[in-house]
């Protein structure tokens, strides 16, 4: 099937319709009302400097259910102890900025590229997108970012300075999504590092269902607190 390449209008096909890579459109921009358009319908950017911009919707999709998180007992002392600190929304772009800086080893590179950085700064002044921030001593030694839409987070990348300060930041991240009653966090696709965390593979008509129901409540949009 053909890839759908986007105009200046902000819409996209139905993502049901994509390749069989998960590949749904080629280019657009990174706008706020182009991008919330397209968390609202289960499709994300991911693209490199060297081309256009790639909108995905991959099947099956892989996410991780609040209440199925799983902690080993060496994290849980951690989070007992407050070893780290965490913070909501009070350094997104450095969490970014460590999150495109930090090595992978199945990537060359990053996907985080400037012009998705100024998209998500831009995003989270908006209010759709929130950091979540581990502090160890005074200095950010972790964290993760992702964007907020209904019920749903999506989450886009973490880092980690010091061992187990993004699984801290998750765990936080988690009960703050449990405590507002969120439905899922999509984590996009499968890691060995996020199945040992709980996540789970569904298939992607499962995941457009529940986030079309997710899509019914209202967005917490803003500055998430503390």
């Amino acid at each position: 099937m053909p890839v759908y390449l986007l105009n200046e209008e902000i819409s996209f096909p139905d993502p049901n319709n994509s390749n069989k890579e998960g590949i749904v459109a080629v280019g657009g921009d990174l706008s706020v009302e182009r991008l919330i358009l397209a968390y609202s319908m289960g499709i994300f950017p991911w693209y490199s400097d060297e081309s256009p911009i790639i909108w995905w919707s991959p099947n099956p999709r892989t996410v991780l259910f609040p209440y199925e998180l799983k902690l080993s007992k060496n994290l849980r002392s951690k989070i007992n102890k407050n070893i780290f600190k965490v913070k909501f929304d009070t350094n997104f772009a450095a969490v970014i900025e460590n999150c495109a800086n930090i090595s992978r080893n199945s990537q060359n590179g990053t996907w985080i590229t400037q012009e998705m950085k100024e998209a998500y700064i831009n995003l989270h002044q908006h209010g759709y997108c929130h950091s979540v921030e581990t502090y160890f001593e005074d200095k950010l030694v972790g964290g993760l970012y992702g964007v907020s839409f209904g019920k749903a987070f999506f989450g886009e990348s973490m880092f980690y300075l010091k061992t187990d300060a993004s699984k801290v930041a998750l765990y936080y991240l988690v009960e703050k999504l449990k405590n507002w009653n969120f439905d899922f966090i999509d984590v996009q696709q499968e890691t060995n590092h996020l199945k040992s965390l709980g996540a789970e593979i569904i298939d992607r008509k499962m995941f457009l269902s529940l986030l079309k129901i997710s899509n019914q409540s209202p967005t917490k949009k803003g500055k998430w607190n503390n």
